[in-house]
């Protein structure tokens, strides 16, 4: 008899892609699976999923600083429970994963006392939502080992972070048909996460007289960030890619990149050296400058902090970057527990089994 697993995650596509990696690993035959999520960006992207039922909640998005939408936040976690504990009743999952933001808190605590709950952590630290999931989860899983005492309860478990299968499958060959470059210069990929990054996008274009003197550049900008009014040979700019970004990765030498926790071990998974360029303390929480800082400190990539980035540090970095290539691959070849994939799922059969 199958059994039934509920994923929820949302906000971002950093919330979304590690559950999508785990759910291509699982059996059809062994599993129903369900996912719980808004009409946002998790939506989209579990449109193309084969054998998954989806279902839409409301959910407040948690804010850190006072707004008049913070005042009505309460109300709407308060109605995405109700709705999230209504569909749990009814399905009667043998566990719940969660993959954090906003859209997971009343999920996860609707589940409380109905199933196992896990819940997994990218980041150096806990960010809000899986501080408050963490009350409610039975497990709470951690990307990096660092991680584990910032875990009240004695619920922390290192795991690494799921990695999409499909990423090991990129064709170089694949993308330059895509792109129409030619393959003779070394390829920089540029991309900002799947909102954008302005700061990042503004160096780049202004440094590409130069870029391009010695690379090919493929540009991810972000959804309504692309600029027709940059033309160059060499230069290409996509607002986003999804189908082809295995491809993309596998015909970068290089990357240029935010440093959020999913994107940066993605890299490393596929041995990329990186130049990060993390979102600040003073935008965010501050966890991707942990993220980056714990990539520097190892090796594995160089790191450039937002008030540091210009078309002239951007130039210099990615020239150096590239110029020491291959003793960052040597590094990252060296890498232990990057891909939790199989570690996650063992723990979710175990969960499920209890």
């Amino acid at each position: 008899m199958k059994k039934t697993i509920v994923f929820t995650g949302g906000g971002t596509a950093g919330h979304v892609t590690p559950n999508l990696a785990l759910i291509e690993k699982l059996d059809r035959s062994e599993w129903d699976i369900h996912y719980i999520g808004t009409s946002g960006m998790e939506k989209d992207l579990l449109k193309a999923v084969p054998d998954v039922t989806y279902h839409e909640i409301d959910s407040g998005k948690l804010r850190r600083y006072a707004s008049f939408k913070t005042l009505s936040m309460p109300f709407h976690v308060q109605k995405g429970y109700h709705q999230a504990k209504n569909i749990l009743k009814a399905l009667k999952p043998a566990v719940v994963f969660s993959k954090g933001g906003y859209v997971s808190v009343p999920v996860v605590a609707a589940a409380r006392g109905l199933c196992p709950v896990l819940t997994h952590e990218s980041d150096y630290t806990p960010g809000l939502a899986n501080k408050i999931d963490a009350h409610f989860a039975d497990k709470v899983l951690v990307t990096f080992a660092d991680t584990v005492p910032y875990v009240k309860g004695n619920k922390g478990v290192h795991t690494g972070t799921p990695i999409r299968p499909e990423l090991y499958r990129g064709s170089r060959e694949r993308a330059l048909r895509f792109t129409g470059l030619s393959g003779e210069k070394p390829v920089l990929l540029v991309t900002g996460g799947s909102l954008g990054a302005v700061a990042v996008n503004v160096a780049v274009r202004e440094a590409l007289p130069e870029l391009l003197k010695t690379f090919d550049v493929v540009h991810l900008c972000g959804k309504g960030k692309a600029d027709e009014s940059v033309s160059l040979p060499g230069y290409l700019q996509y607002e986003y890619i999804s189908d082809e970004m295995a491809d993309l990765f596998a015909l970068a030498d290089v990357v240029c990149s935010r440093a959020g926790a999913n994107a940066v071990f993605e890299l490393l998974a596929l041995q990329k050296p990186m130049l990060l360029l993390p979102l600040s303390g003073a935008s965010t929480r501050g966890d991707q400058e942990l993220n980056a800082a714990y990539f520097e400190k190892r090796g594995y990539a160089r790191v450039l902090k937002a008030d540091e980035v210009n078309a002239q540090s951007v130039l210099r970095e990615v020239t150096a970057l590239y110029e020491a290539r291959e003793r960052y691959i040597e590094t990252m070849r060296h890498a232990e527990g990057v891909d939790g994939t199989e570690h996650i799922l063992r723990l979710i059969r175990e969960a499920a089994n209890a």
